[in-house]
């Protein structure tokens, strides 16, 4: 086989598990068939696995109940401590009404902290729930900061700051595809201090209301790693077994 559809079909073979992809793979090189034939079979074998993982509710808990809310509450979380960051190093204020601004170097470290805690943790959730429809969660988490960039004026700088969560989330998400279980007493020290951090934030008026729904994230690892129990690997864990 040759021809531009080649590199295509093994790209999306990739959503295919390894011992069917390899499969799958060989048959083609095997006939011999034109690349896109052999493009169009993988990708209706795709689409036909795809569209049968969505019959689980892993990829719809994965997706829409914590990748949409979760990466739209992390958007503004991102835009608050960029504009933060620029009114207090750079003395930069640009009269935006966001749902923080107000707060010196104490609380804008408090907020990096919550922003890499809470990302992280979503992007290993997500991972962990899903890992097969991971895809369709990552094009989901761009969208609230894709919608904020077509309604408003964002120069270079604050476009690249509509998406401080991704590096965090992407971290995450490897962890989770990597089936690394996290111990019951690392996720209670991170609920425990990611609360903390809230209240201390939300005391001093620093805080979005809506962003309290960010603090089940942790609270959610804690109860991954204690179904897991401490004497299970992390490709046993019950919750997260993928779909």
């Amino acid at each position: 086989m040759g021809g531009i559809a080649w590199p295509l079909t093994g790209w999306v073979s990739k959503l295919l598990d390894g011992d069917e992809r390899e499969a799958v793979l060989g048959d083609l090189l095997e006939t011999n068939e034109s690349s896109l034939r052999g493009f169009l079979d993988v990708f209706g074998l795709v689409f036909r696995r795809q569209v049968g993982l969505w019959k689980n509710p892993r990829p719809w808990l994965a997706g829409i109940a914590v990748t949409l809310p979760s990466s739209y509450l992390l958007t503004y979380v991102s835009l608050s401590v960029s504009c933060t960051y620029q009114r207090l190093v750079n003395h930069k204020n640009y009269g935006w009404h966001w749902p923080t601004g107000h707060e010196g170097f104490p609380l804008l470290l408090c907020h990096i902290f919550l922003l890499i805690a809470w990302s992280w943790s979503a992007g290993y959730i997500v991972s962990r729930v899903s890992r097969r429809t991971l895809w369709v969660s990552s094009a989901l988490s761009v969208l609230p900061a894709a919608f904020f960039l077509c309604m408003h004026p964002f120069g270079f700088v604050s476009r690249v700051c509509l998406f401080l969560f991704l590096l965090p989330a992407i971290l995450g998400a490897r962890r989770g595809l990597l089936n690394i279980r996290i111990a019951l007493r690392s996720s209670l020290l991170l609920a425990l201090t990611t609360t903390v951090a809230m209240i201390s934030a939300w005391s001093n008026h620093a805080l979005w209301d809506p962003n309290w729904i960010l603090i089940s994230l942790a609270w959610c690892l804690v109860a991954m790693a204690w179904r897991s129990g401490p004497g299970q690997t992390g490709h046993t864990l019950p919750l997260c077994t993928s779909s």
